[in-house]
């Protein structure tokens, strides 16, 4: 059936719509260049005065894998009940800090998102992770495969094999984790870990192997944009949280060596030392690096105020922050000799020196980087904060009044050192439109969506224009996933499931008999039980892969 959005004020930076009024036209799922000759759609929706966006994508977003079901099992008193959807199809789900899987999905369509990436899926865990997001409703997903602590990594580099030979090792992963991009955690520090280090700067030797953090970055930066992998190297920088770890986030930039890299969660990566309490924002300094070297892009990570929990693998940094736990219990664990997890709870106070200081660091960063197209709109859910908040993170960067309103609110110490009063900018619902649709769809190589032209899959956001953008973007008038309305005036309508997206790089095939010596030698499973088929993905787990096109090989 053709389907009419009349008259809405579109927003498609893909292509240089700034708020002009168009219509457009729907079929199989798809945006059609232009209205059928002669044709009546069978369907038209009147969106004068309304604004139209293609489906949100969420870039970073823990929503599968080990440690988000660990966080929901330790934290029963989260998991409230949550009924909202109007359909049949209900199903019991909750959790405001770590939501169930239907509760997640609903969420996330409910704000306008249609798309969404977990960025840290070990690879021999890749199947109980994409289990989860092929649970997610209402979302296309996708994942990051995490190397650079994983033994046969190291031990590879160790040798001195060749760069060909990390090659096929890191596009081997991405084809047995059906993955999109490639994550490095504490490059090196959750092995060093285990070998009972408490720290591990850029340039600080492995207590094991003969390499260090610089070296991790170089060579998996270099094996992403050898193979032609359109997402960047996903970074999780040294020493996160640590006073002065700013000096670190800088050199992990440099480490890259000109080759394209994204610095994940950058606002716990830039942390100066200054004050009686040796804590201090380094945003001026980042910021200015960032708009220096376009060959770095980055999320920011933003924290805001109340109850969360903190999952990550860095099972170094979380071992060092449980401490802080709230309510007090936490868990860090080892899986296969590759990797770690930790998950401990935490409550961010707004009259907490640090977290305060911390919440104005992420708007600063936001604010003083220039170019939309290569910062990202996140939360690290739920690192930061559950990525319920973006709405109102939204408001934060639109609306310097409200936001200047919110730091008189926080605490003094922490205000006084802040240059956030001062920052003038307010995004624009164009540069909205930027960071939460078209940059993702640019950095991911995701050609079907992200914008509204014509090819495009119809996933699409409708939104009421408010005064308030926090209340334009928490409730969407509707909301089209391929084509069919799915979400209307905040609230969905129809279930849905969704696809899994991968890229498919070149590699040597006798890269296997390595592989598959290393997995005979130290895994619990086999290489073959290790990789997760297309059919298994299709028919037994659930979503079936949509594979996106490399770049010619060492072409940025």
């Amino acid at each position: 059936m053709l389907t009419k959005l009349a008259g809405g004020r579109l927003y498609d930076p893909a292509h240089g719509i700034n708020g002009e009024v168009r219509d457009l036209y729907l079929r199989d799922g798809q945006i059609l260049a232009k209205a059928p000759f002669g044709e009546t759609p069978g369907r038209t929706y009147d969106l004068a005065g309304k604004l139209v966006m293609a489906g949100a994508i969420d870039l970073h977003t823990h929503i599968g894998g080990g440690k988000v079901n660990i966080a929901r099992t330790m934290l029963p008193e989260d998991q409230r009940a949550l009924v909202r959807t109007r359909t049949a199809l209900t199903r019991t789900g909750g959790g405001h800090a770590a939501p169930s899987t239907f509760a997640a999905g609903y969420r996330y369509a409910e704000m306008g998102y249609t798309t969404a990436f977990e960025p840290a899926v070990l690879p021999v865990n890749a199947r109980q992770a994409h289990m989860e997001m092929a649970d997610t409703p209402m979302l296309d997903t996708g994942g990051y495969a995490m190397l650079g602590s994983d033994e046969l990594l190291l031990q590879l580099m160790s040798e001195g094999v060749g760069q060909e030979v990390i090659n096929n090792y890191v596009a081997w992963s991405l084809h047995a984790a059906q993955c999109i991009g490639i994550k490095v955690v504490n490059p090196g520090g959750i092995s060093a870990f285990k070998f009972n280090a408490r720290s591990l700067d850029v340039d600080e030797r492995h207590p094991h192997y003969p390499l260090t953090p610089r070296d991790i970055v170089r060579t998996l930066s270099r094996a992403v944009f050898e193979l032609g992998v359109p997402h960047p190297l996903h970074v999780h920088a040294s020493n996160l949280g640590i006073p002065g770890n700013h000096t670190a986030t800088l050199a992990t930039m440099d480490a890259a060596e000109g080759f394209p890299i994204h610095l994940t969660h950058i606002q716990f990566h830039t942390y100066g030392t200054e004050g009686d309490r040796h804590f201090s924002s380094a945003a001026g300094e980042i910021a200015q690096a960032v708009n220096a070297r376009k060959n770095v892009s980055i999320d920011v990570g933003q924290v805001m105020f109340g109850q969360t929990v903190t999952v990550s693998g860095d099972t170094m940094r979380q071992h060092a922050n449980h401490h802080h736990a709230h309510p007090r219990k936490w868990t860090c664990m080892d899986i296969e000799c590759d990797a770690g997890c930790g998950v401990v709870p935490f409550r961010y106070r707004d009259q907490n020196f640090v977290n305060a200081l911390q919440w104005a660091i992420g708007l600063e960063l936001f604010l003083m980087v220039d170019d939309p197209w290569r910062v990202f709109l996140t939360t690290d859910h739920p690192n930061g904060a559950p990525f319920t908040s973006y709405p109102r993170l939204i408001r934060l960067l639109m609306d310097r009044g409200f936001r200047n309103d919110q730091l008189a609110r926080i605490n003094p110490e922490a205000a006084a050192m802040s240059c956030l009063g001062s920052l003038e900018r307010e995004y624009s619902l164009y540069e909205i439109a930027i960071m939460t649709r078209a940059a993702p769809a640019r950095i991911l190589g995701l050609a079907d969506r992200g914008h509204l032209g014509a090819g495009a899959r119809a996933d699409i956001t409708v939104y009421h224009q408010l005064d308030d953008p926090e209340q334009t973007f928490a409730r969407p008038m509707l909301v089209f996933k391929d084509g069919e309305v799915v979400v209307e005036d905040g609230a969905v309508t129809r279930v849905v499931g969704g696809g899994t997206q991968v890229v498919r790089p070149e590699f040597d095939p006798a890269i296997e008999l390595r592989i598959g010596r290393w997995f005979d030698r130290y895994h619990s499973i086999r290489m073959a039980n290790f990789r997760i088929s297309d059919t298994e993905m299709a028919d037994g787990i659930g979503s079936p892969v949509t594979v996106h096109p490399c770049r010619p090989r060492g072409v940025a």
